[in-house]
Order: structure tokens, then C-alpha cells, then sequence
């Protein structure tokens, strides 16, 4: 009997037929993996979503199962595949695992895309221009006000403000890594305070302050990494499972660096993060940043 976990999940391993390289990694339950056997093409689950989908139902990147087989505890399987149109990875790479972890904990890509994906899924360039101008409105301020908190001590009055004066770069990863594990686990439904779209824009909020607190601390000017650009790339991007976890691993890898460029890269990995879980929860990507104003408002932070 398969063992499924806690959540009724189990890990799959998809690997090509011919070449036995290893495509992706995913979950399924037992409804996907039936719909799987039955019509004889991968479907998988998204903790995220909370649904069951077909692999290649947007990008046309099907799989066709070859074989399924268990492990010796019966706790993961592995499926052998017809991988049709050549591309297994979301991000339009032939396999999810096109990069190498290099000694310095940065990634070098080893292949080259099979397709755009931002041809394939469509984006839509009205999100952009819908959003662009408010959502900079609304960051500039609170960029403005963490590094007035920085500039001028308020420690007695304001936390922001001894965080900042403290200058605790690997504190401030630590607790946004907190952030970003609850912020992924309230689209998966295991992190419940309200529901889905209030719990989005709380943990949304409180992954935007620490990134915005590493900025600051990090004296970078707001153009220097312009998160507002950031937030609406993930608003528009669709992340596997597999993506997720490598994107937020990747994101506080490089916030540990003293290479100012890398963390820049990982301060856009956060961000868009934060735009990706407001699209998965239907909320606008304006609603984090707005609910941080609102509390800086309150604290009487604003106009300082």
C-alpha cells in the first residue's frame, strides 16, 4: 500500500523514458495519481493552489507515463516519460534541474530554454500598467520612511528603527526566512489566521518589512532595486512546487552575500514572491504594501 503523508501527498520523481535524465520533481494525491493511471498522461497536485492539474494543460509540454514505480518503503514514486514538446520545466527549460550549485552557493545555467514562457502562458501586459504607478507610490513611501528610521534613531519609540540601527544582516534573513515559509503555507492552507486573502496581505506585509529592512540596511537607493517592478513579475509568473522551494532557497542564499549585486537578485526573488502568493489568492498586489502604510500611518511614522 502507498504511503501518502499527513497532508495525503507523496513525492514523484518524472523521468524521461529514453534518457532516464531525471525532468522534475512534484506531488500528487491519490485523485491525481488515479487520474494519471487512467488516462495515462501525468497529473499532479498543487499545495498552493489546492487543485489537482494536468501537466501541459497551458504550455502544451505534456507527459506521457511509460511506467510507475514505488520505492522500498512505499513512501515516493517515479514515473517514466514520453516528455512531448521538450520541455518539462514551467520556467521552459528541457528539465527543472538546468543549473549548477556552485562552490560560492550561486547558480550557473547549463542549458538553453526550449521556450519563452512568457509567450506561452500569455502574460498579460495590462496587469503592468494597471498596477505599475500606484504600487511605486505606495513602496517609495515606505522605503522613505525605513530609511528615515535608519537615518535617525528612534530605537525607544519605533523596533524598525533599533533593527536598523543594529545593522543585523543575518538576524534580518533569519526572520524573513520565518516569513517566507509562512507566507507559502498560508497558499498551501496550513498557516490559517483569517482566510486566504487577509492572511496573504499580513504575511505578504511582514515579507515585504524584512526585505525592505535588509534594503535599508544594506544602504541601497530605492532604484537600485525597485520592488515595485519585482512584485508585479511574480504577480504574473506561475511557479511549480519545485520552483517555490528553489526560488525562496535562492532568495536568502544571496541575502547572506556581501556581493551587492547578488543581493539585489535576491531581493527580486522576495518580492516577487510576495506578487505570486497575491495572485494565488486572488488579491490585488497593491494590498501588502498598503496594509504596511496603513500601520505606519497608525504608528505616526508618515510625514517624519
Amino acid at each position: 500500500m502507498l504511503k501518502f503523508d499527513r497532508q495525503g501527498l507523496i513525492p514523484v520523481v518524472i523521468q524521461d523514458d529514453a534518457t532516464l535524465e531525471v525532468l522534475m520533481v512534484a506531488f500528487m494525491n491519490q485523485e491525481a495519481l488515479q487520474r494519471t493511471r487512467e488516462i495515462g498522461y501525468t497529473h499532479f497536485f498543487s499545495r498552493s493552489r489546492n487543485t489537482i492539474w494536468r501537466k501541459g494543460e497551458q504550455s502544451g509540454n505534456a507527459q506521457e507515463v511509460r511506467g510507475i514505480f514505488v520505492n522500498c518503503e512505499e513512501n515516493s514514486l517515479l514515473i517514466r516519460v514520453v516528455q512531448h514538446g521538450g520541455a518539462a520545466c514551467h520556467t521552459g527549460y528541457r528539465s527543472c534541474y538546468y543549473r549548477h550549485l556552485l562552490p560560492d552557493d550561486t547558480y550557473e545555467t547549463i542549458t538553453e530554454r526550449v521556450f519563452d514562457p512568457a509567450l506561452v502562458y500569455k502574460k498579460d501586459p495590462a496587469v503592468v500598467s494597471q498596477f505599475l504607478a500606484p504600487l511605486e507610490s505606495i513602496m517609495r513611501q515606505l522605503y522613505g520612511v525605513y530609511l528615515y528610521l535608519r537615518d535617525h534613531d528612534l530605537s525607544e519609540e519605533s523596533n524598525t528603527s533599533r533593527l536598523l540601527q543594529e545593522h543585523s544582516q543575518t538576524y534580518l534573513v533569519a526572520r524573513l526566512a520565518d516569513e517566507l515559509e509562512e507566507l507559502d503555507e498560508v497558499q498551501s492552507g496550513e498557516h490559517v489566521h483569517i482566510d486566504r486573502q487577509s492572511d496573504t496581505t499580513l504575511e505578504g506585509s511582514q515579507v515585504g518589512y524584512w526585505l525592505l529592512l535588509l534594503a535599508a540596511t544594506l544602504n541601497l537607493r530605492y532604484d537600485d532595486f525597485m520592488p515595485h517592478v519585482s512584485v508585479l513579475h511574480g504577480y504574473q509568473e506561475q511557479y511549480s512546487e519545485e520552483q517555490l522551494i528553489e526560488q525562496q532557497q535562492q532568495c536568502l542564499n544571496l541575502l547572506t552575500s556581501n556581493d551587492s549585486s547578488l543581493i539585489k537578485q535576491g531581493l527580486h526573488l522576495g518580492f516577487a514572491l510576495i506578487g505570486w502568493a497575491c495572485a494565488e489568492a486572488s488579491i490585488p498586489p497593491l494590498a501588502p504594501a498598503e496594509y504596511d502604510l496603513d500601520q505606519m500611518r497608525r504608528k505616526g511614522l508618515i510625514g517624519k
